[in-house]
Order: C-alpha cells, then sequence, then structure tokens
C-alpha cells in the first residue's frame, strides 16, 4: 500500500526499484525483530552486572553479599543468551545499538526493577520454568512493548518501523510464550516467510496491481460514478486496486479474507469513513463478479 502512494508511474514504466523496495522493507522487519531480542539480552545482563556491582560495593550489606539470583538464572533469559542461531544472525546484522545507546537499556532495567511484577517474582528464590517464561512474556508485553522511549528511538531509526511495530511485537510475545524447555535451536530464530508462495504473493500482489492500473481504475470508477474523484481519499483508492486486484487474481485466497484485510487497512490508515465505502464499493463488485462468473476460486467455501 505505502509503495503504491508513492508510485507515480504508470503501467509501462520500470517499477524493479519498488519491487527491491518492498523486499528490503520486509527484511526490515526481521532487522526490527533481532532489534527487539537483542534488548532483552542485553536487559538481562545488565541484571547480572548490576548483581556483581553490589556485591562489590564497599559497605555491602548481607544481602548485598548474597542476593536473589532469580532474575539472572532465569531459563528463558540464559536460553535466548545461549541461542546460537539467534546470536549469529544478529552479528550478521551489525545490530550493535544497545552498546552504542545502551542509555535504552537502563531505562528499561530501572523500569522493571521499579515494577510489581519484577517484587512478585523475587519474593521467592527459586522457580519453575513456566513461571521464567511468565515474567519475561509479561516484562515484554508490560514494560518493553508500550515503552514511549524506546518506540521514539525506533521511529528515529526507521520510520517505516513503526509500522512494523505492533506485528513484530506480537510476534515476539507468541514466539515467547510458545518456549519450551526442549525447544528446538531455532526457536528464536523464526521464517520471515512462511514458504515461498507467502514471499511470491507480495511481489506478484504489487506487480498484478500496477501492470493492471487501467482496468482496476475503470472498475472503481464504474461504481462510483456519484462520487467526485477528488472527494475519494487517495488511500482508499490504492486499496480499492489492491482488494480488487487480490479478489481477481489470487484464486485460492477467499473473497470474504481479502475484504476483510482491506477493511482493517482503511481502519488503521485511512478516515473514519473509509472502511464503510471500500467495503461498499467491493461488494458491489463481488456480486457482479460472481453473476458474470469472473471470480475462479479455487476449494471450498472461498467466495
Amino acid at each position: 500500500m505505502q509503495i503504491l502512494y508513492a508510485f507515480k508511474g504508470g503501467e509501462s514504466d520500470n517499477f524493479n526499484k519498488d519491487q527491491k523496495f518492498l523486499l528490503q522493507s520486509i527484511d526490515g522487519m526481521y532487522h526490527l525483530y533481532l532489534l527487539l531480542m537483542s534488548l532483552l539480552i542485553e536487559v538481562h545482563k545488565k541484571a547480572e552486572i548490576n548483581i556483581e556491582k553490589t556485591q562489590k560495593k564497599l559497605l555491602a550489606t548481607k544481602e548485598d553479599k548474597d542476593p536473589n539470583k532469580k532474575l539472572i538464572h532465569n531459563e528463558v533469559f540464559l536460553m535466548l543468551r545461549k541461542d546460537t542461531a539467534l546470536l549469529d544472525d544478529i552479528e550478521k546484522h551489525k545490530i550493535t545499538n544497545w552498546q552504542l545507546d545502551d542509555e535504552y537499556v537502563d531505562i528499561l532495567f530501572r523500569e522493571i526493577l521499579a515494577s510489581d511484577l519484577y517484587a512478585e517474582y523475587m519474593q521467592t528464590k527459586t522457580s519453575t520454568f513456566k513461571e521464567d517464561k511468565d515474567f519475561v512474556v509479561d516484562v515484554f508485553k508490560e514494560i518493553v512493548a508500550p515503552n514511549e522511549k524506546l518506540y521514539e528511538y525506533i521511529e528515529d531509526k526507521n520510520l517505516t518501523w513503526l509500522d512494523d511495530l505492533p506485528i513484530i511485537n506480537t510476534a515476539i510475545l507468541k514466539i515467547l510464550k510458545k518456549v519450551k524447555q526442549n525447544s528446538n535451536p531455532t526457536h528464536f530464530v523464526p521464517d520471515l516467510y512462511k514458504d515461498e508462495d507467502d514471499k511470491k504473493f507480495a511481489i506478484d500482489l504489487l506487480k498484478k496491481t500496477i501492470l493492471n492500473q487501467t482496468t482496476l481504475n475503470a472498475e472503481i470508477e464504474g461504481k462510483t460514478k456519484n462520487w467526485d474523484a477528488d472527494r475519494i481519499a487517495s488511500i482508499d483508492y490504492i486499496l480499492l486496486k489492491m482488494g480488487i486486484c487480490e479478489m481477481l487474481n489470487f484464486s485460492s485466497i477467499p473473497v470474504k479474507v481479502t475484504i476483510n484485510e482491506y477493511l482493517e487497512i482503511a481502519k488503521e490508515y485511512s478516515t473514519p469513513k473509509s472502511s464503510v465505502f471500500i467495503n461498499g464499493v467491493l461488494d458491489k463488485l463481488v456480486k457482479e463478479y460472481q453473476e458474470g462468473k469472473k471470480l475462479n476460486k479455487i476449494g471450498r467455501g472461498l467466495l
């Protein structure tokens, strides 16, 4: 959607740069994932350093000398730190942000120490794997993901990451919730694409939408005759083109799924009334396509 919004060419223009940017943007999502996972690792390292400093205090108390090491013994944090596949990818992507901008590690670490989550977790000196996992999940969900300073930092580093952040945060939570003591060695290194068809879909949707602009525009104009073109939001026009293109050219995607996806995107990026407008146009077209047998869907229940 963003690439089509910025695209000023026609059907005959070369759009290799746009396709390259699409793939780079998707790859950037994995970079953001690694950035946040490496942040968790650095926060845990900070906890370890903090205990070492406390033990070496000149006027150390009994509690300082024999601190509760439950946090640094947290099994999930240790799994992250020992995951060679994850660490290799972090190194390959040259993620050194938290060594250079370590104040963000300090901010999050202090917030964790001041939280009720931490106080409750540290009431005992031992824990089960489930308790360790629940703590890490809650820390990410309640302290890391909603942190405003971290949000501003990510915005400053890469503006497109702001759209990716909710998706990546959700993915990280799912991965943390599913981890087990015997999880496979690549548990924390997910595939960026579900399969090659997933990647191909992204490229094909961009290509087919650009290459069929004249036809798609005509379809939209035929169902918006009572609308002044200037009154239709640019984003709405793009989402309609993508939606129509998807319905006509991707036989394995159910019509209802297509419509619902674009309505959700409209709610997020366009005007308050956009989803109603888009739904009305697509609904009219679907009925017309069904009557003309233009929807060639494969599989049961895809209409």
